[in-house]
């Protein structure tokens, strides 16, 4: 995986994004481990407090690739995070979401190139699979994107992959299944099932599940995405490929309603979502010798605990 914490000092990670959810545990971890670990953010997603205090901070938007440029000197390895997530405010603002998920990468891309930087991690996402008519989802699968969210990540993880086979660099994407854990979001109109199931439970309302509960997610554990990330840094393979970081499981949204407890309300099914999800793993496992270690009712009901659940 890593190098030695001594040998770590002296390499210099950049994590754009890392105020934000997965960001700022990424660079909790980096820091850990005994990297620098510079931050590029414009705090509009993720708050200031989020970062770790060890970490440098550079403030700058991914859409405009001269104000990110400094941000890239001297950097060993790019973890590219930065993003607008979510499905319905990609419906509602596709140019918005398009300029920071697609030219924002393309942005990050040609900087770390002109700055020669190592290695290349993109955050990408399971969604652009959509719907298959096989699980569990391999990355060999021709991607079926159902929202300009998902295409968009798409277009990011194929750029990562040009941007390998034109100009040599060394990169990777993650492709997420829905990520949990502390510090997501549990407020605003874009949050996810579990933030939106454990902002409901906290305020003593009812927890409002799209359509009829019995699509199928695979939740992954926000360490396990860390992890994941932390493999890839130095992974023998570079290649441009897309691997899954997922927990090979999957439960039903009713399942995980019925983990949170309460009562539920059953409203419309939201557009532009897959029916149900599911990661194989054996090409990330080959890859980066990696496995996902936190099961999805433990890491919930670790998640209710520190949120303050009832």
């Amino acid at each position: 995986m890593a190098a030695s914490a001594i040998g770590n000092k002296r390499r210099l990670a950049l994590v754009t994004g890392g105020a934000g959810f997965i960001g700022s545990h990424l660079t909790d971890a980096l820091i850990a481990q005994g990297l620098r670990v510079r931050v590029l953010d414009n705090f509009v997603a993720g708050p200031r407090d989020n970062v770790n205090p060890a970490a440098e901070t550079v403030i700058g938007d991914v859409r405009v690739l001269e104000s990110i440029r400094p941000a890239f000197d001297g950097v060993d390895s790019v973890f590219h995070m930065a993003a607008l997530p979510r499905v319905m405010l990609s419906i509602e603002h596709p140019v918005e979401t398009h300029l920071v998920n697609v030219v924002g990468t393309l942005n990050a891309l040609i900087a770390a190139r002109d700055a020669g930087v190592r290695r290349f991690i993109y955050s990408g996402s399971s969604s652009v699979y959509g719907d298959q008519p096989l699980l569990p989802l391999r990355e060999s699968m021709t991607p079926n994107p159902l929202n300009p969210y998902a295409l968009q990540k798409l277009a990011g993880e194929q750029y990562t992959r040009m941007f390998h086979r034109l100009f040599a660099m060394n990169t990777l994407t993650l492709r997420y299944f829905n990520v949990y854990g502390p510090r997501m979001a549990t407020e605003g109109a874009y949050v996810t099932v579990v933030g939106v199931f454990i902002r409901e439970k906290i305020a003593g309302r009812p927890l409002i599940i799209h359509g009829d509960g019995t699509q199928r997610r695979d939740f992954t554990h926000v360490r396990d995405a860390v992890r994941a990330n932390l493999a890839a840094m130095d992974a023998a393979v570079g290649d441009g490929r897309a691997l899954n970081v997922g927990r090979g499981e999957n439960l039903s949204v009713n399942e995980i309603a019925d983990l949170i407890g309460g009562p539920v309300v059953h409203v419309e099914r939201r557009p532009g979502d897959a029916r149900d999800t599911l990661a194989d793993l054996s090409e990330t496992r080959a890859a980066l010798h990696w496995e996902p270690e936190v099961a999805t009712p433990d890491g919930v009901r670790e998640l209710m605990r520190l949120s303050g659940c009832p």
